[in-house]
This record gives structure tokens, C-alpha cells and sequence, in this order.
């Protein structure tokens, strides 16, 4: 299969692609019916093609040493031809099983089968989808209710989108087909998915029509603006004044006298005199010599 689809156009690619999606998808949903099969996923890498179930219950789709999953590869293999490890089958649990619409749908048909009423069983679903953080849900069984005559009948709760792009991302839905005796009953349900901005319990993008409204800032009062702004000007001047006194204070230490190498004197002590240049020094004058003698 894998050889033929090199040689195929790109339409025919689509083609054998959703056909092969839809009997692979058929041939689990047989299969794992009672194990909470919820979808699959197929991933194409240039080894090999990798194929992700999803369900509720993944130890029973493994089963004992991994055995069924070998199983079930084994049979993919032969019907679709593969080559020998050119596909590999994994088992991924799914996270919330209220938010899954295959998963509800696969309980509510073995509730029907089971024997309980339709209308506890679409309210027991309706009530667990919503106990689940959805942002709403719609049940809609359909068939040999009671008597003879055929009728549907509608459950939801919450907030349902059903048109445009929205739609077709916030709502997930399954159908399925219950055998019972009096005939065939239809199950449809769809769930609105919330808002997730982590994109594991619903879509990341959020809705178009939804407005969020910011809390406002606090405005200031022109009073205590005008106090803002004088605090902040007798700071600037603090500081301002605080930094002319540093310099002045560094100026000062510049200009200090130098201290002679005797040290200060003590007190009752005279002060040594300055050093003088005897050289220079006016001769002393002689007495008799000044009285004329």
C-alpha cells in the first residue's frame, strides 16, 4: 500500500486516505467497544505510519504483555498490506472522560442495553457531561421509545453552538446505533468543549463573539496628584542639597593645614619658632653706638 500510494495524484491520495480512516475506524469501534474506545489518530512519519487509540480504559486495549495490541497490529498489517514494522499501534488514555462524546455515547448505549430507561440514562450523561466543566451537552435518542411508534427525544443542558467555524471547533459529536429488540435505536451526542488556553480539555482559540472585560485602573484625584508631585520635588531637593553639602565637605579636607613634624604643642609649652635664615637676618645693634659714645 505504501509503494502504490507514490504512485498515485494527490485526489486519489484523499481518497484512499479517508477510506482507509473509515474502515480502520470501524474495525476498532467493533473491537474495543466495551474498553471506552474514544477515536483514533493517524500519523504518517517517513519510517512508518503510526496509529494512536484513544480510550478510556488503556490497560484493557493492551491487554496481558501487550498481547492484544500485538493482535490488532497484526491485523492491520495483513489487511491493509504493510510491510514488517511499517506500522505501529499505541494506546493513549483519554484525559477527561466527560469532555469525550464517543466515550458518553458508548456508555449510554450499554446502559440501554443493559435495560434502563432511556430518560434516566440521557439524564445520568447529561449530568456527568456537565459535572465535567463542559460548557453544555445534547442527547437525542431516536427509535421504538415505548410503543410501536417511533419518536425522538431531545436532553441538553448549557450552551450548545451548532453553526459556523465555532461550531465545527467547540463541538465534539458522536453517533451510535443501539440493536434492541423492538428495533434499531439512534444515539447522537454533542458536547460544547470550554475554553482552554493549554489546549487539553478543549480548543486554545477562544470563541469570536466573547468580550473580556478588564478591571479599571484607579485614577488619581488631581489633590493627590498635586501631592505626588511635591514629594517628589522636595526629594529631588533633599537629595540635591544632600550632594552640594558632600562636596563641600570634600573641598574643605583639600585645604586643611599641614602639621609640623613635632606635633602640636603641649600645653605650658611654647611653640618652637619658625626656622630662619641666619644669612638673612639684621645684624643686632649696638648700644653704645646708638647713645653716641
Amino acid at each position: 500500500m505504501m509503494a502504490n500510494r507514490s504512485k498515485m495524484s494527490t485526489k486519489r491520495k484523499f481518497v484512499a486516505d479517508g477510506v482507509f480512516y473509515a474502515e480502520l475506524n470501524e474495525l476498532l469501534t467493533r473491537e474495543l467497544a466495551e474498553d471506552g474506545y474514544a477515536g483514533v489518530e493517524v500519523r504518517t512519519t517517513p519510517h512508518r505510519l503510526e496509529i494512536i487509540i484513544r480510550a478510556t480504559r488503556t490497560q484493557n486495549v493492551l491487554g496481558e504483555n501487550a498481547q492484544r495490541i500485538r493482535e490488532l497490529t497484526s491485523v492491520v498489517q495483513k489487511r491493509f498490506d504493510f510491510a514488517d514494522g511499517a506500522v505501529e499501534l499505541y494506546a493513549e488514555k483519554v484525559l477527561n472522560r466527560g469532555l469525550c462524546a464517543q466515550a458518553q455515547a458508548e456508555s449510554l448505549k450499554f446502559k440501554l442495553l443493559g435495560g434502563l430507561a432511556v430518560r434516566r440514562a440521557c439524564y445520568g450523561v447529561v449530568r456527568f457531561v456537565m459535572e465535567a466543566s463542559a460548557k453544555g451537552v445534547e442527547v437525542i435518542v431516536t427509535g421504538k421509545l415505548r410503543g410501536q411508534r417511533a419518536k425522538a427525544m431531545k436532553f441538553g443542558d448549557g450552551y450548545m453552538i451548532k453553526t459556523g467555524h465555532a461550531g465545527q471547533v467547540y463541538t465534539d459529536t458522536a453517533v451510535r446505533h443501539v440493536l434492541m429488540r423492538q428495533g434499531v435505536i439512534g444515539i447522537k451526542v454533542a458536547i460544547m468543549l470550554p475554553h482552554d488556553p493549554e489546549g487539553k480539555l478543549g480548543p486554545k482559540i477562544p470563541l469570536d463573539d466573547v468580550v473580556t472585560i478588564l478591571e479599571p485602573k484607579e485614577e488619581m484625584s488631581p489633590a493627590s496628584m498635586l501631592q505626588a508631585q511635591q514629594a517628589a520635588e522636595a526629594a529631588a531637593l533633599q537629595q540635591r542639597a544632600a550632594m552640594q553639602q558632600q562636596a563641600m565637605m570634600a573641598g574643605s579636607g583639600d585645604a586643611a593645614i599641614d602639621v609640623p613634624e613635632g606635633g602640636m604643642p603641649m600645653e605650658g609649652e611654647a611653640a618652637p619658632a619658625p626656622d630662619m635664615d641666619i644669612a638673612a637676618a639684621p645684624p643686632a645693634e649696638d648700644p653704645n653706638v646708638a647713645a653716641g659714645f
